[in-house]
């Protein structure tokens, strides 16, 4: 039997690769046309193109980290690797923007012809057509697997596609006599571009922080309760590690079922959310009885031993 992890990770590695070769055929095909052209909206654009097959990279290195068996040092594995590698993404298109905008004000002072205005045009489009491919297959892929990181970044490969249109309104803004309209548009793609850091961040560093969609646990609570022995439902939490679920439930029980019998019910609870939630690596089941319902009643009363002062846990 496949493991659905592992799965998922070769899932992963193989959108990747060909997302990365697609956009890197793209943005070596632009720079040919920005060097005989001299348009700096392209060099933006073509500069984001390269970073965003860059960002290929280090979730490459993640998925392939993701791979590695637990072990008593990383018992939950290596899958917040992917989290680290998404922080870089952000950075990198952070940087791109940078380079992009200086790029731009540097032109719009010291404004310079464009030449071969319609190679500058076609190869707009080419970025439009090469980044959509590519975000179509990214979204899709990240959606199966689960990974954020994957999915953000065909979000991101979608928003320069577009960004590669507005190459074309430089194009023709030199084209009707006004040569400003490249640096311009430059400058628009830097703003674009340092929209979709903010964006890239917030997905990122909620994943990061231990964030779920709430609609995700309210899946948990329902398919729990539907469970035969379960009487009530105590906390429930989820965290992604990488591209994975864990989840951690306490679900009631009668009073007066024996271990056996309620260890029978947790052990249903685990099979039914294991079917119903998507992306899960782990499931933990505690079991309380009907009259203690959640982690209240797991706190330790105020004692005193060893020579110690008065104390609780809770």
């Amino acid at each position: 039997m496949i493991d659905p992890a592992t799965a998922s990770t070769d899932r992963g590695m193989w959108a990747l690769k060909w997302s990365f070769v697609g956009l890197l055929v793209t943005a070596l095909l632009q720079l040919g046309v920005v060097a005989v052209s001299g348009s700096v909206a392209l060099l933006a654009d073509t500069i984001h193109n390269f970073a965003d097959a860059a960002t290929a990279l280090p979730l490459g290195i993640a998925f392939a980290l993701a791979r590695l068996k637990p072990s008593r040092r990383f018992p939950y594995g290596y899958g917040r690797v992917e989290d680290l590698a998404g922080m870089l993404i952000v950075l990198t298109i952070l940087a791109t923007a940078l380079i992009a905008g200086y790029a731009s004000l540097m032109r719009l002072f010291r404004p310079e012809p464009l030449a071969h205005l319609w190679a500058v045009a076609g190869a707009a489009v080419l970025g439009f057509l090469g980044n959509e491919a590519v975000a179509l297959f990214r979204i899709r892929v990240g959606r199966e697997i689960g990974s954020a990181a994957l999915v953000a970044d065909g979000y991101h490969a979608r928003a320069d596609g577009l960004t590669s249109l507005a190459v074309l309104g430089a194009a023709l803004g030199a084209w009707l006599g006004y040569p400003l309209a490249d640096p311009m548009t430059g400058l628009l793609i830097t703003l674009a571009i340092l929209y979709l850091v903010w964006q890239s961040a917030g997905t990122v560093f909620t994943r990061m922080l231990d964030g779920v969609d709430p609609h995700l646990l309210d899946a948990v609570e329902r398919v729990a309760k539907q469970v035969p022995g379960v009487h009530d439902m105590g906390e429930v939490r989820a965290r992604w590690i990488g591209h994975r679920l864990t989840l951690e439930l306490n679900v009631a029980v009668n009073p007066e079922l024996t271990v056996t019998e309620g260890h029978t019910v947790a052990k249903e609870v685990r099979h039914q959310i294991l079917h119903h939630v998507p992306h899960l690596s782990g499931v933990i089941v505690h079991v309380d009885p009907a009259t203690q319902v959640g982690e209240a009643f797991h706190k330790v009363a105020s004692h005193a031993h060893d020579g110690l002062p008065v104390h609780s846990h809770e």
